[in-house]
């Protein structure tokens, strides 16, 4: 449980990060405003639709008499809506870094910077940092279903179906939420996604705690939007404190200090994999 408190450290000095940035905090709301407005426009619509798509999904209830047919039918419009809006948290997280991807780098650079130390880059151009963070976002975006689909089934056991499922529910999204968030970081350090994944899950009980929170904030509309900035900086922080732990500097045991106290910032250099920084293949 330490790690998890770790973890949610991270995310609250992130927002102080932002909080003492106002310009990077300014720049980190645009895209998430804008992928919120598009988000709304499309739930609206959902919500608009939801009966009619319904209603041509199940023809063969079309001569159920009364009140079985409205029941089924209003049944599977709110498991539609229901599943709009899960499907709405598990993805705004990556749809906003994909837009905001030029605006979330820099301010992750900003972050290195402020903080000392290396500012790494990729190295890559933008169309290619785009083509891959939209490549690692749907295979992760193909794992929550995954989980979704087990969690699902599992919901409907009594009792466990409405206690412990929904808990581990929301820990899978919020892990995954801290991995979308800390590649941002780890992109520029050209770690791949097997790395990242790899890298997480020795430090599972910490990235859950950073992304949990989130992801039961996410819930409430437009809290996400005002999030994001915070999120995206206390990933990289994190991010800095993964790097020093990889490289045996300081760990999860001491918050932002290094073994011999230096500040968490300074701790440590990425080890960088074979063609960081060049023209690899992807």
């Amino acid at each position: 449980m330490r790690d998890f408190g770790v973890g949610f450290s991270y995310l609250m000095k992130g927002q102080r990060w932002v909080g003492t940035h106002g310009r990077w905090f300014g720049l980190g709301l645009l895209p998430g405003l804008l992928t919120f407005l598009l988000y709304v426009g499309a739930l609206i619509g959902l919500a608009y639709g939801a009966d009619d798509l319904v209603g041509w999904a199940t023809p063969f209830a079309d001569d159920w008499t009364s009140p079985w047919q409205g029941l089924f039918r209003g049944f599977l419009t709110g498991l539609l809506f229901v599943l709009g809006l899960f499907l709405s948290v598990i993805t705004f997280t990556a749809v906003t870094l994909l837009v905001g991807q030029p605006f979330y780098e820099s301010l992750s650079e900003e972050v290195d910077r402020t903080e000392g130390g290396e500012v790494p880059e990729s190295g890559l151009p933008l169309w290619r940092e785009l083509w891959i963070s939209a490549r690692d976002s749907l295979r992760i975006l193909a794992r929550v279903a995954c989980y979704g689909v087990i969690l699902f089934a599992l919901g409907f056991i009594p009792v466990v179906g409405q206690t412990v499922v929904p808990v581990i529910g929301f820990c899978v999204t919020g892990y995954f939420l801290a991995e979308e968030l800390t590649a941002v970081a780890l992109q520029r350090r050209g770690v791949e996604l097997k790395e990242r994944l790899q890298l997480l899950r020795g430090h599972r009980m910490m990235t859950i705690g950073f992304g949990l929170p989130l992801a039961l904030a996410f819930i409430v509309p437009f809290v996400a939007v005002f999030l994001m900035p915070g999120a995206v900086a206390g990933a990289t922080l994190m991010v800095r404190r993964l790097e020093g732990a990889e490289d045996g500097v300081g760990g999860v045991d001491g918050v932002g200090e290094s073994t011999d106290g230096a500040p968490d910032s300074l701790a440590g250099t990425w080890p960088q994999p074979p063609g960081h920084g060049s023209d690899m293949t992807y």
